[in-house]
């Protein structure tokens, strides 16, 4: 059982004993610090919380409302939503921030409070820190006397205003998508998915949508992370079907994967590229991903000879590093597409009408617009090490062995080599370093991530 306080929130799995576990314990005390610090900023009492379809999703909510209202927040509920929906509604209506109760791809008995800031997006490091010097600290928690406590609302609206928003984009071809006749598939994993994704497709004029675990009642029908061990059904489905693709996300409706309508998987990693290369085509501009993604993405942007720039792995540093290079799409390799024109967070639901337009546009099938894209191939692995040592000796040491790589030492080490690239990081949550490498190859990239582990002792 476990349980991970950060920055970004709180995230664990439900019951057990406080401290070792999520808890209302756990959940009070980092709502109780959230309300304090969106008091300070003053930006206003009104707060936004909505959930995805998990068995636990309600007594959450539940309880994360009631503690807001305690503390003298107004609280409009957004129930069943997903992460990008309500990090558009904040701003929408003016919010002090939201809270988002979801833990993405994570088993069902896993939930967390994902902490939104005025603007939509996750809180920084600046106020994480804060936060989590709050609950550290045990701060005293004054609540609101009964005349000054604060209000519910519930609102189910905003999802239909994020479709609005996303079919009001230049770039998204509604009448071409229409024209297409498309066959879908759709795995909607017992989730927000079930209800947001169809509700997208109909919007655009999909012809045929078929959804497989489409009831939002949060048993997952397998692990709910986006990859190609969890998706045989869908696989299977897509062909049996002849269907054009299948579209999968993940419970909270920011991860995009699509199947290709010979049953492989177009390739996360692609899906942000397939739709850098559609945006950069139609408004050119410098694209974002993290350090940990597909060199497939600078590959495209040298094609249409637009900049490229890498942040360090996390969806807080991707945005950061878009707003200051003036983006036009960013991203991570995991399938979370970022369209600044829309909003600065990760949406499946804006990548799934963006690859449409252009999957239509380009009049071929999945696979042969896969085939239009760089061949790469990548590995992950891992090496453990003994919490009390320097990891950056570690790193230093791997440094050394690639003396002619570009090296950049923004989050971890990622060597640029010719052949291909490594990335080695210090994991947030356990005693060990992450090995991430890409090459043209599938043997030179397990090549790569071998020597490192070699190298770094393990």
């Amino acid at each position: 059982m476990t349980l991970i306080a950060s920055v970004s929130g709180i995230r664990g799995t439900i019951g057990g004993q406080p401290g070792t576990n999520l808890t209302p314990h756990d959940m009070v005390s980092f709502v109780n610090a959230y309300a304090a610090l969106l008091l300070e900023q003053g930006h206003g009492r009104t707060v936004l919380v909505g959930r995805d379809a998990r068995i636990s999703g309600d007594m959450v909510s539940r309880l994360v409302c009631g503690t807001l209202m305690a503390c003298g927040l107004d609280v409009i509920d957004l129930g069943l939503t997903t992460t990008p929906t309500l990090e558009m509604q904040v701003p929408r209506v003016g919010a002090a921030g939201g809270i988002v109760l979801t833990a993405s791809h994570n088993p069902e008995e896993w939930n967390a409070l994902k902490l939104l800031d005025h603007q939509g997006c996750f809180i920084g490091s600046e106020q994480g820190d804060a936060l989590l010097h709050k609950v550290q600290k045990g701060e005293p928690i004054s609540y609101a006397t009964v005349h000054n406590l604060g209000q519910y609302h519930q609102d189910d609206s905003a999802l239909e205003a994020h479709i609005q928003d996303i079919l009001a984009l230049p770039l998204v071809n509604r009448q071409a998508i229409a024209a297409a006749r498309l066959h879908v598939v759709v795995d909607g994993i017992n989730s927000s998915g079930a209800v947001a994704v169809p509700a997208l497709l109909t919007q655009l004029g999909v012809h045929r949508i078929e959804v497989l675990n489409d009831e939002p009642n949060g048993r997952f029908a397998h692990n709910p992370e986006p990859l190609r061990e969890h998706l045989d059904e869908i696989c299977t489905e897509v062909v049996s079907r002849q269907a054009h693709m299948g579209i999968v996300v993940d419970p909270d409706v920011d991860r995009l994967a699509f199947v290709m309508e010979n049953g492989e998987l177009f390739g996360e990693e692609y899906t942000l590229v397939a739709v850098a290369d559609y945006v950069i085509s139609q408004k050119p501009g410098p694209a974002v991903s993290n350090l940990s993604s597909s060199r497939a993405l600078s590959d495209v942007c040298a094609r249409y000879e637009q900049p490229y720039h890498a942040s360090p792995v996390g969806e807080v540093h991707v945005v950061k590093a878009m707003r200051a290079s003036g983006a036009v799409i960013g991203g991570e390799g995991n399938g979370g597409i970022i369209l600044p024109d829309l909003h600065y967070g990760r949406d499946a639901l804006v990548g799934i009408a963006l690859f449409l337009s252009h999957y239509v546009e380009q009049g071929q099938t999945m696979s042969q617009l896969r085939s239009t894209y760089p061949a790469y191939a990548m590995a992950k692995e891992k090496v453990n090490f003994d919490p009390q040592a320097d990891p950056e000796l570690l790193l230093q040491r791997l440094a050394d062995a690639f003396p002619n790589a570009v090296k950049n030492w923004s989050d971890g080490l990622k060597l640029d080599l010719e052949e291909g690239w490594l990335h080695v990081r210090k994991s947030n949550t356990e005693p060990i370093l992450r090995i991430y490498s890409e090459a043209g190859h599938a043997h030179a990239a397990a090549d790569l991530a071998a020597k490192a582990r070699q190298i770094l002792g393990s």
